[in-house]
């Protein structure tokens, strides 16, 4: 009895490796579906990227590529970075089909929501860091060059400099799944996270001095949308996460199984 017990819990790992490689080579075909529809448009993708640099530029001005093979490999990883972005629903869904069947009921009845949230809010920060927050930045930056300067951006350092902020902003709208997963999991409760909101706040802008480029301005928007998150987070908790049914739904669940 002992070995055929054995060999099944061995069966049943490798099933599960088979069906994570399978989940796997899905997430990566859709982004390499993504990123063959794309390549023909990556000179115009890294266009519309730099256009917010560009309008804060003096006329005349242009960005420039110092690296030999910076007019190709700079707009073809956007075009890449890009097909990860736009294919994540697709990467979540496959992560969340592979881990769901072990999921409780009440769990699968928080993560949906969970999922397609942080795909809004990751789409939100990035819509945000570029409507709002690189107008301001590059124009701050521009006006305070120093007299003689010319203000000519490389390529290269131009997407790192606006990926990074893609990724701060992206991250940091997840504020208010974060804070939901904390409750929901039992690792603090909805007093304690209100309790904590002084220091929430001063970490908000310690943690938009870490993420961001040197300047007050991203730093600022930053921080503020991560407090206000943050909030946003405490009232669809009170909302989402009732501490006392979910306690009684996981017993009920786990003297079911």
């Amino acid at each position: 009895m002992s070995e055929n017990s054995s060999e099944d819990r061995e069966l049943s790992f490798l099933e599960h490796l088979v069906e994570l490689r399978s989940r796997l080579l899905k997430a990566c075909l859709s982004i390499v579906i993504v990123l063959v529809a794309l390549l023909p448009f990556s000179r115009q993708l890294y266009e519309a990227l730099a256009s917010p640099m560009m309008a804060q530029l003096p006329e005349g001005s242009s960005m420039i590529a110092i690296d030999v093979a910076s007019p190709f490999l700079t707009p073809f990883k956007l075009t890449l970075l890009i097909s990860i972005m736009i294919s994540i629903p697709v990467v979540l869904y496959q992560l969340w089909a592979f881990v769901a069947p072990a999921l409780f009921r009440h769990e699968k009845r928080l993560a949906r929501p969970l999922l397609l949230s942080s795909v809004f809010l990751f789409y939100a920060g990035c819509a945000f860091a570029y409507f709002v927050v690189f107008p301001l930045v590059f124009g701050f930056l521009t006006r305070i060059a120093p007299e003689g300067v010319a203000v000519m951006t490389d390529i290269s350092k131009y997407l790192d400099f606006v990926m990074t902020l893609f990724l701060a902003f992206g991250i940091t709208f997840e504020v208010p799944v974060a804070t939901i997963i904390l409750v929901a999991t039992g690792i603090t409760t909805t007093a304690k996270l209100v309790s904590w909101r002084p220091y929430i706040i001063v970490g908000a802008f310690a943690l938009g001095m870490v993420l961001t480029p040197p300047d007050v301005i991203s730093q600022t928007l930053l921080a503020l949308p991560m407090w206000l998150l943050f909030e946003l987070g405490i009232i669809f908790t009170r909302i989402l996460v009732p501490e006392k049914a979910t306690e009684e739904e996981t017993e009920a669940d786990q003297a079911t199984s």
